[in-house]
């Protein structure tokens, strides 16, 4: 099992490459009264689950897309996702394709909602 430091530095690391400024404004949101929630999403969701084998970087932010899609009121966190999703050299295509992907299994409404925060993102890419 990891040490904590060791935990922390390597989610901080992971997020650094995956989400670069955006992800590290996140955890700076939360400086203060919610700094642990900081570091359970940087111990855990980057420390513990970004970092296992079996997936690439890029499976994983199509996952999470996937994932953040079908839930529903996650705008900011789609936002920071499709800049995530670039940056790990996933194309506006394949992330177009992602959200068609969903259409029969999580509804249009859902869809379409984060289909206007990709072309937000994607305007503001070129």
């Amino acid at each position: 099992m990891m040490k904590e430091k060791s935990r922390y530095q390597s989610g901080f690391e992971k997020l650094k490459e995956i989400d670069g400024q955006a992800g590290e404004n996140v955890i700076e949101s939360l400086a203060g009264m919610t700094e642990d929630i900081g570091k359970y999403i940087l111990e855990f969701a980057f420390g513990d689950i970004y970092n296992r084998k079996g997936l690439d970087i890029r499976q994983r932010e199509l996952i999470t897309l996937a994932s953040l899609i079908s839930q529903g009121d996650t705008g900011p966190q789609l936002e920071v996702h499709f800049k995530a999703s670039l940056n790990v050299g996933i194309t506006q295509e394949e992330i177009v394709e992602t959200l068609i992907q969903c259409i029969p299994y999580v509804g249009f409404p859902r869809v379409l909602n984060a289909t206007f925060i990709a072309k937000k993102i994607f305007s503001n890419e070129q």
